[in-house]
């Protein structure tokens, strides 16, 4: 049977939910929808987060600098339950007016800097504490053609392939073998990067690499939408490579765990405020 072919209305209004196991949250405003102050911890910088692939960014290069010795890079990681709604709450809006994970408050300044996208973030603290960023020009220029790269492609593999593969309400054709294409794409311009490098920088891990591993590193090890068979990621062999090793990182592992609620309870680190919650 023939679907009805849909004709957009002259002015679009927002008549019913829409988004699949995201409907709850998905509104056409921004601002609050009440009032919450945010906690505040005892270290200098307070994320508030969830370990999806752009939270698990910042918790990574966090602990990556912890494992150098930069003891101002001590963190408080408090769970924020996008599911729930607390992305809306007036506190969270204060740091990130865009409602969206990571959001981090940097107190060690006054007054605190507030930093939300977790591009901006990255970079934030591997010009802050010197790490993760190469210093000479044509490197330093690398690494951030691949973080913005991550920027503006990941939407199409989460909002684009995965929603529509993975979270909508019924499988539609159309976006799927669109943004299936387009995920297979960028595997390919990974793939292709990393067979002239160990990194997609260059011959350093750095936050170019923390930014996209999450995504594509994860895709390829079959732990994001359970997609590696339909994107026949084996063909990707050199992202592979890069995969496994940064997943071999001990901070890397560390990482991972903060501010995660699913999966094997030993994964599991809701909330992070010391060292010791990781052993």
């Amino acid at each position: 049977m023939t679907q009805p072919v849909y004709v957009p209305p002259k002015v679009w209004t927002h008549e019913a939910p829409s988004g699949g196991n995201f409907a709850s949250i998905n509104r056409p405003v921004a601002g609050p929808t009440h009032d919450k102050t945010l906690p505040v911890g005892k270290h200098p910088l307070q994320l508030h987060s969830l370990a999806t692939p752009n939270g698990v960014k910042v918790t990574i290069l966090l602990e990556e600098l912890l494992a150098l010795g930069h003891t101002g890079a001590e963190y408080d990681a408090w769970l924020i339950r996008i599911g729930e709604g607390e992305q809306f709450s007036s506190g969270f809006v204060e740091i990130n007016p865009n409602s969206k994970i990571p959001a981090l408050l940097d107190r060690s300044v006054e007054p605190p800097i507030r930093l939300f996208e977790s591009g901006s973030i990255l970079l934030y603290l591997a010009e802050k504490f010197g790490e993760f960023l190469p210093k000479d020009p044509a490197g330093r220029a690398e690494t951030l053609n691949w973080l913005f790269w991550q920027m503006g492609a990941a939407p199409y593999l989460g909002g684009g392939f995965g929603h529509f593969y993975a979270y909508a309400p019924e499988k539609l054709e159309y976006p799927i073998n669109r943004f299936a294409m387009e995920a297979k794409r960028q595997l390919d311009v990974l793939d292709r990067r990393l067979a002239e490098s160990p990194y997609l920088g260059g011959d350093t891990y750095s936050i170019a690499d923390i930014a996209v591993w999450p995504w594509y590193g994860q895709l390829v090890r079959g732990h994001l939408y359970s997609a590696a068979e339909f994107l026949s990621v084996q063909d990707y062999t050199h992202v592979q490579r890069w995969a496994e090793d940064i997943a071999k990182r001990p901070a890397v592992q560390r990482g991972q765990r903060v501010n995660r609620t699913w999966g094997d309870e030993a994964s599991q680190v809701a909330e992070r405020h010391e060292a010791a919650d990781l052993d």
